[in-house]
């Protein structure tokens, strides 16, 4: 570190007129009694952020600003710092070139920790600087991991014998029981909803959904791929032997006094089985339809569609749109001692007390047809079908709404008004779905803006001439910085965005004439109705999401 660069943080916020000399004084003042950095000691009493922080050391000292969620880290690296350093530091080891070795540190004018690290790896150091709790999540992801990765990498090179090898991996207590274990806790603690663990030719990738968008979490060596398909094999009951055909299971865990059950599916690729590990935590499923996102009118919308007393709602969007939450949110609203509420579902995500809910098993022959026939013999008020795949499913679905049950089911299509054409292009008799069609929802999830980071900034003419012409009053849009509450991202969460159409006399003649999807728009459009892109303009004005998330998730016209 050239003597010219060693300069004190609390000058260079003083000179960039980021913070006052008093200020200055008065924070040195108290950190002599907390022992806090001078960095954190700022932040502490709101003299400054983080964020201006960083952009100072960045643009004064060149200090380059690494996003620690975007880097791909080779554990070799890793490995060139101890933990106890690390952590005592607060810094990560990113990247080596030459006898130069770059590390990410939350205090880059630390000058005593760079020469500590230095003399202790005997690489010239190049610090950048990289936010605190990003920081912090990152050595334990990396430092953590990466002593299971080292004893099954030992496990796997000294053990040749296959039986010994498969009784380790069954231990609660071995390194890959301990890897999958954090894997899993990690997902948890970012709000994944699904990990991916996926064999290539040279490595394995793992990789996480975040709020409906797959980001990589680390590479692993290629000889630990089998390993950790086993031990997810043997925790879900499948067939460790089988490796030519897909398998589906199941296990729970308790991760921080939260019971999560994971659904596991094993995919044979032409590199190895492709696991995906879909996370449900059952404590935390029920939600009011007050909390649904839906607008003041698709919620009174739907609220009418589930109070009649018979016909069918169908929900409708792509998969991982949000459809099985708005029905168990709608079966817990009409959950009462009066009624018999029954559900079949492939599989039954989550258990909801006082409903009997039915799983099917295509191997003995408990289809989704098969139980509905039951169904009607068990005196229902009210049906949950999980989703009309086929023809026969859906004709028993539509007569039973029409002998005076109320029937909520899902459906795969575009939007609401195409979903009337889906079930006549299945098969069913026109007649049918106009004398039981009640309402349909379409649905889509969008990323919400972080409030952390929330910023606002001014519409383009274009953006402008787009909500201008939908109705929309809005001068300012909102977007997310990026923070280390959001992974850089500028999103945390997610909402819905909504399209409900209820189903009156006219569009049943409609319906009844087999009219087309144009002419069915047309109609509902005159009435009043507000599409799916629509409600999400609105969102996007009240600053619930941004409009590359509503484009993103929607056709956008």
């Amino acid at each position: 570190m050239a003597l010219q660069k060693r300069r004190r943080l609390g000058d260079l916020l003083v000179e960039a007129g980021v913070i006052t000399e008093e200020q200055l004084r008065e924070a040195l003042h108290e950190q002599k009694s907390t022992k806090n950095r001078l960095g954190d000691q700022l932040v502490q009493m709101n003299f400054v952020d983080e964020q201006q922080i960083i952009e100072v050391l960045e643009f004064q000292l060149g200090i380059p600003h690494i996003n620690l969620y975007k880097q791909k880290i080779d554990p070799k690296i890793i490995g060139i710092i101890n933990e106890e350093l690390a952590r005592r530091y607060q810094l990560l080891p990113i990247k080596r070139t030459g006898d130069r070795l770059m590390i990410a540190m939350a205090d880059p004018l630390d000058y005593f920790a760079i020469d500590d690290i230095r003399l202790s790896t005997g690489f010239e150091i190049e610090p950048a600087i990289a936010k605190k709790e990003e920081l912090r999540l990152a050595i334990n992801r990396y430092y953590g991991m990466q002593k299971s990765i080292d004893q099954m990498l030992r496990d796997i090179n000294t053990n040749d014998d296959d039986e010994l090898l498969l009784e380790a991996q069954q231990s609660d207590e071995s390194p890959v029981a301990k890897m999958i274990n954090q894997l899993i806790y990690q997902a948890v603690q970012v709000g994944a909803s699904d990990i991916h663990i996926d064999p290539l030719d040279t490595e394995t990738v793992i990789r996480f959904r975040v709020d409906g968008v797959l980001r990589p979490e680390r590479t692993i060596p290629k000889n630990m791929h089998n390993v950790l398909v086993t031990r997810v094999k043997i925790l879900s009951e499948l067939n460790i032997a089988e490796k030519r055909l897909p398998q589906d299971g199941r296990f729970k865990m308790d991760i921080e006094l939260r019971k999560i059950e994971l659904r596991v599916s094993c995919l044979p690729t032409i590199y190895g089985e492709k696991i995906v590990m879909r996370l449900l935590d059952t404590g935390n499923v029920l939600l009011g339809i007050d909390r649904l996102g839906f607008s003041e009118t698709n919620e009174a919308n739907f609220r009418k569609m589930i109070n009649q007393a018979y016909g069918i709602i169908l929900v409708t969007g792509p998969t991982g749109s949000g459809k099985s939450t708005t029905l168990y949110s709608a079966l817990s609203n009409l959950n009462s001692e009066d009624v018999n509420i029954i559900t079949v579902e492939d599989p039954v995500e989550y258990q909801l007390k006082g409903i009997n809910q039915v799983q099917v098993n295509s191997n003995i022959g408990m289809t989704f047809a098969t139980v509905l026939r039951s169904f009607l013999r068990q005196d229902p008020d009210i049906i949950m079908v999980g989703e009309v795949r086929d023809s026969e499913t859906a004709e028993i679905a539509l007569r039973s709404a029409m002998t005076g049950h109320l029937v909520l089911t899902t459906l795969h299509t575009n939007d609401a008004v195409s979903a009337v054409s889906r079930l006549i292009d299945m098969g069913i008799e026109s007649f049918l779905v106009s004398s039981a069609l009640s309402g349909v929802v379409a649905q889509r999830l969008v990323r919400r803006v972080c409030p952390s980071c929330a910023t606002a900034y001014e519409l383009t003419a274009e953006e402008r001439h787009l909500f201008a012409s939908r109705g929309i009053e809005t001068n300012k849009l909102v977007k997310g910085k990026g923070c280390a509450n959001c992974s850089s991202t500028g999103y945390k969460g997610r909402l819905a965005i909504h399209e409900t159409l209820l189903i009156d006399d006219y569009l049943r003649e409609m319906i009844t004439k087999k009219a087309s999807d144009a002419e069915y728009r047309q109609y509902v459009e005159q009435k009043g109705f507000i599409a799916i892109f629509e409600d999400g303009l609105e969102k996007a004005a009240k600053g619930l999401t941004t409009l590359d998330e509503v484009y993103r998730v929607t056709i956008g016209e």
